[in-house]
């Protein structure tokens, strides 16, 4: 073999090497710290009402990473750690966070009125909204995502409280159902996923 034809030889190896390695590399799967539930995780749908009053449904939030909870504003400690845990993230974005939207959906549709919801979700952060609906609304969508929720006994002074699912579920820009953590998932941990999902 003559000194050109090795170079050629050399330069298609070379950029056969290349060709492989940048199709591995395209074909990697991403790496991801809350559970990836793709596979099983129905995608962002429903019909309810948002702290503002208005009829929203999930086309209302295209185009925004959209992570989903289900919670009230009475809970004593699972959702506040819950809801400052996904403000924190969001916050943690930076400027990106204006592309994520938190959406609460609250198990008690009688307590939350929309000024307490709207209170309750703005004071954890700008990108929070509640969303609630009738019991039949909120029921619909609490299955759809295979959310347990039961109103406890009420005391003397009418207070109960409500035993609900403490999962977050995690949405793509155009909705689709990727991820899904809890109350205990860390900052980090969410922020990481995020930036990924933003980054699609």
């Amino acid at each position: 073999m003559n000194l050109n034809a090795r170079r050629r030889t050399l330069l298609l190896a070379a950029g056969a090497l290349a060709l492989v390695t940048t199709l591995a590399a395209c074909g990697q799967k991403q790496h991801w710290d809350l559970d990836n539930v793709s596979a099983v995780l129905a995608n962002l749908k429903f019909n309810l009402t948002s702290d503002t009053g208005q009829k929203v449904t999930a086309a209302d939030y295209k185009g925004k990473v959209v992570i989903l909870y289900f919670g009230y504003t009475h809970c004593p400690d699972v959702c506040p750690l819950t809801m400052s845990h996904l403000a924190e993230a969001v916050k943690e974005l930076g400027p990106q966070g204006k592309d994520v939207q938190i959406l609460m959906v609250s198990v008690d549709p009688v307590r939350d009125t929309l000024p307490i919801l709207r209170a309750y979700t703005q004071a954890f952060s700008p990108q929070a909204i509640g969303l609630t609906g009738t019991p039949q609304e909120i029921q619909d969508v609490a299955k759809r995502y295979h959310v347990a929720y039961r109103l406890g006994k009420k005391d003397k002074s009418g207070n109960y409280v409500v035993d609900h699912s403490a999962a977050i579920y995690v949405f793509s820009k155009d909705g689709r159902g990727i991820l899904i953590g809890s109350d205990l998932s860390p900052v980090p941990s969410i922020v990481h996923d995020v930036k990924q999902l933003l980054a699609d």
